[in-house]
């Protein structure tokens, strides 16, 4: 009888430690394992405010120095990233181009590390900063032909954006976006575009 207790103990303390080997086994990252983690972007606003504005060299400033300015339109991004991996992997590298009305104006470029646990929806924040003279000097260099496809003035689109995309009024583009996810030696980059609202 006592033989047979210490085989049944045996027995359970045996399939008890398999199970817990079981669990404690990970799944291992592999190029055909590897699913993509989803990235959309859940909102987007403009932190600060500071109007439409614009002043050339001309113009004598009351303090400081005379220079092109032009008003700060800082864009501040909130992205959710699904893994959907058994795994956690690591977000290096993120970047997208910023378009009003199909123009492009800033590019967002991020090479810090987000790690992503398993089967968990993280957010990353991405805020840039346009100003009037940096949009009109992209405007000018790259836009030229394009304004002047569409009739349009540079400083009609600047006010229009700057008044509209703070209210919402104006879509807000983002697209070219590639993300860089790594898991164990498994590497993907992503394209991902969005739209606001």
């Amino acid at each position: 009888m006592n033989i047979r207790r210490v085989m049944i103990a045996a027995l359970i303390i045996g399939v008890a430690v398999a199970f817990a080997s079981c669990a404690g086994v990970q799944t291992k990252p592999t190029a055909a394992n590897f699913k993509n983690p989803v990235i959309k972007l859940e909102s987007f606003m403009v932190p600060q405010y500071d109007g439409y504005w614009y002043f050339s060299k001309k113009v004598k400033p009351t303090k400081g120095d005379a220079g092109d300015r032009g008003a700060p339109l800082p864009l501040s991004f909130l992205f959710s990233i699904q893994n959907p991996n058994p795994y956690p992997v690591l977000l290096k590298g993120f970047r997208f181009t910023v378009a009003f009305d199909g123009f492009d104006l800033v590019t967002f470029n991020n090479e810090d590390s987000y790690w992503i646990p398993a089967g968990k929806t993280d957010e990353v924040r991405a805020t840039t900063m346009i100003t009037t003279r940096s949009a009109l000097l992209s405007l000018l260099v790259t836009g030229g032909f394009k304004l002047k496809a569409a009739k349009m003035s540079p400083w009609k689109a600047l006010e229009k954006w700057w008044r509209g995309v703070p209210e919402y009024s104006v879509p807000v583009v983002v697209h070219e976006g590639a993300a860089t996810f790594m898991a164990d030696g498994v590497t993907k980059v992503l394209p991902f575009e969005a739209k606001f609202p």
